[in-house]
């Protein structure tokens, strides 16, 4: 059993049936109340016990267990935790507190397109989009023309970037990230990308994934909640307030615009 431990968080790979495991996950950001204009003003500002900034905490000692193989949806009100938790889960954050073990590779859909050069033309961006995913040119070599299919964008692969509209590029970084393989996908509302028609595909490859690797989504579209989740989990105000069934959490989180 391997074990690295980096601060408060702990990444741990285990033979359990167990994908992810979240024990009193607490994160808090530093956030400036007040500018100090020079050197003068900042000893200013201490002598008089202005701090300058406040401590905003985001996640307040959360605990789940994901198992392999479970799809879970993540929902929760803008500024409730949700997309702060899927970034210390992928690694971009790490919490002050708590533990965050997870059992095999995972793979971040958060943002994509990072990486990608307006002045570089498609089929370019495709090779260094793919060397950022960890890609070698021999690898990239025989996905190519799959990638491009997916995307259903060919005939603009030898234009540049810039000229792309933006759903375009969203489509075709979509369709590069879905070939980095891994045992946990960590997907950040990447179900909303293209037209109707691309988006169907989407979730006809999503519900493939269903019962053959462990997937967590933050959404805020309660239907892709209750057609993909096997389970899902409310966050309000950086605590969980229902962990359970994917439709009993979907209700609740449309109950929360009631009030």
């Amino acid at each position: 059993m391997a074990k690295r431990e980096i601060g408060s968080r702990i990444e741990q790979f285990t033979g359990d049936d167990y994908a992810i495991r979240v024990k009193n996950l607490s994160k808090s950001f530093r956030l400036p109340t007040e500018r100090a204009w020079g050197l003068k003003q900042a000893i200013f500002n201490r002598l008089r016990g202005i701090k300058g900034y406040k401590d905003q905490k985001v996640l307040k000692g959360l605990s789940f267990e994901i198992k392999k193989g479970e799809f879970v949806g993540i929902v929760g009100r803008n500024g409730s935790g949700k997309s702060t938790l899927l970034k210390t889960l992928a690694g971009i954050y790490y919490p002050e507190s708590g533990e965050v073990i997870v059992n095999g590779n995972l793979v971040p859909f958060i943002e994509l397109g990072v990486g990608f050069n307006p002045e570089l033309t498609g089929r370019e961006n495709v090779y260094l989009n793919g060397a950022m995913l960890g890609f070698s040119n021999a690898e990239m070599d025989k996905m190519y023309d799959e990638i491009w299919d997916f995307a259903e964008l060919k005939e603009f692969q030898d234009q540049k970037l810039k000229n792309y509209s933006s759903g375009m590029q969203v489509r075709l970084a979509f369709s590069i990230a879905i070939r980095a393989k891994g045992d946990i996908l960590l997907l950040d509302e990447v179900l909303a990308v293209g037209d109707a028609a691309f988006q169907q595909k989407c979730n006809d490859y999503f519900e493939s994934l269903r019962g053959k690797q462990t997937v967590i989504l933050v959404t805020h579209t309660m239907s892709n909640v209750r057609k993909f989740c096997d389970r899902a989990i409310l966050i309000e105000d950086g605590k969980i307030k229902l962990d359970g069934d994917a439709d009993e959490v979907a209700t609740a989180y449309e109950n929360l615009w009631k009030k």
